[in-house]
């Protein structure tokens, strides 16, 4: 470990939080330990680009020690958080205990099953690459496993994709989905035909992008239906079993079912031994720390705020990315004996793509929807990634595919099942 008399300030979690905090601490007078159990930074919110074929993984990750390699104070360890000693002041690894003399934990959100963990093995969330790889797996190999189906003469399979969850990530998979299914892969089949894929949105509440205005709401169901994707609102999922979701008693089979319905934040909120809500976010103090202790703080999708009209602050990146830099602030205002500052986020817009060409933007008075908001969309997600090299790669990717709907990364790894296929053959469309 790195030795001086500079404060220690111990960061949990590499999102974009955390990796914000650090890099604002570069040059301020103090040592920073960033801690991890991966090895790089994701860019989240292209994950549904992976998960659907259109990108490798390393265009949208980046390793950490390569991204702080200039920055002499930042000290990055590769490992897993176990607890926490308030009163001592330490960070707990396996093998390992950091010492701090303030805290920073960053270390976001998991699927959230609403008390069914059972129904995960069946239906997958994307929240990090290995997700992202293990969608596109079943994805690709639904197309595959029915083709195989019907070319041993028993018939083209009904492939049904269920998206359980009409948030941005829902909205995003359902419209790409149907982009591969009736454009990509059209024509590259002998025996099925992949235009026949039925899309399915099953959305709790009353409408999609329930955190968008209602206009743009109605714009994104209106795209949607035009991409092919059957939508449906206030549909509650009872069940999810092999092959099948449940809406009630009725059984609606699936080839894939995919689930972006909620999230629950990282169990360390708990092990803070702070007051948590009931998705499992720290309740935190207007200046981000937490009660009784000001040198510990908590960011990002583990922080529970509201902003200055009394709305819950949501877990997108530029969110965390405000509060990283916040926080850095006020350690520094601390260090030089000034009073810190409570957190005010400052919203630039929402922004939400939906498939090629189509998506919906939310600036305030401004309402976007359609070819411009899917090229705000663009720039935006262009711009925040990180490094220029991924930026390049990224562009002529989706120009590439813009342009040839291609997909280049559509590769098969791992296990070839599905669940229930084998133990439930898939039901046939009357399509020859």
């Amino acid at each position: 470990m790195a030795t001086g008399n500079n404060p220690r300030v111990v960061i949990v979690g590499a999102g974009f939080g955390g990796l914000q905090a650090a890099r604002a601490l570069a040059k301020a007078p103090v040592q920073v330990v960033l801690i991890d159990r991966r090895n790089f930074h994701t860019f989240q919110p292209l994950l549904y680009q992976v998960a659907t074929a259109g990108i490798s993984p390393g265009e949208i990750a980046a390793p950490i020690r390569w991204i702080v390699r200039h920055d002499r104070n930042i000290e990055v360890l590769l490992g897993e958080v176990q607890a926490f000693d308030l009163e001592k002041r330490l960070v707990k690894l396996p093998d390992l205990d950091v010492p701090y003399d303030y805290l920073i934990v960053a270390a976001g959100a998991s699927h959230a099953y609403f008390g069914h963990d059972e129904w995960e093995p069946y239906a997958p969330g994307l929240k990090t690459i290995e997700d992202a790889l293990e969608i596109r797996r079943r994805v690709l190999l639904a197309f595959e496993l029915a083709e195989r189906q019907a070319a041993s003469g028993e018939g083209q399979a009904q492939i049904n994709f269920v998206i359980v969850g009409g948030g941005p990530t829902g909205v995003e998979l359902a419209g790409t989905l149907a982009e591969i299914s009736r454009q990509v892969l059209a024509n590259e089949f002998r025996s099925i035909d992949p235009k026949s894929t039925q899309i399915i949105l099953l959305e709790g509440g009353p409408r999609v992008l329930a955190a968008f205005p209602e206009d743009l709401s109605r714009s994104a169901e209106d795209q949607l239906k035009h991409l092919g994707v059957e939508v449906h609102t206030s549909t509650i999922v009872t069940g999810v079993e092999p092959a099948a979701v449940r809406v009630g008693d009725t059984r609606l089979p699936a080839a894939v079912i995919l689930w972006a319905a909620g999230v629950a934040a990282s169990p360390l909120g708990m092990k803070l031994g702070a007051t948590t809500d009931r998705a499992g976010r720290v309740l935190v103090n207007p200046d981000l720390s937490i009660p009784e202790h000001p040198e510990v703080f908590v960011i990002g999708d583990l922080a529970s705020l509201k902003d200055e009209n009394g709305k819950m602050l949501s877990g997108v990146a530029p969110v965390a990315m405000q509060e990283g830099k916040a926080t850095a602030k006020n350690i520094e205002r601390d260090l030089a004996s000034q009073p810190r500052k409570n957190f005010h986020y400052f919203n630039k817009g929402n922004l939400a793509t939906i498939g090629r060409a189509a998506a919906v933007a939310d600036f305030g008075k401004i309402h976007i929807s359609g070819f411009l908001a899917w090229l705000s969309w663009l720039f935006v997600h262009i711009f925040f990634l990180i490094g220029f090299r991924n930026r390049m790669i990224v562009l002529i990717q989706w120009a590439w595919s813009y342009f040839t709907y291609e997909r280049g990364a559509r590769l098969i790894t791992g296990d070839q099942r599905l669940p229930g296929w084998e133990d439930e053959p898939q039901p046939t469309s009357e399509h020859k």
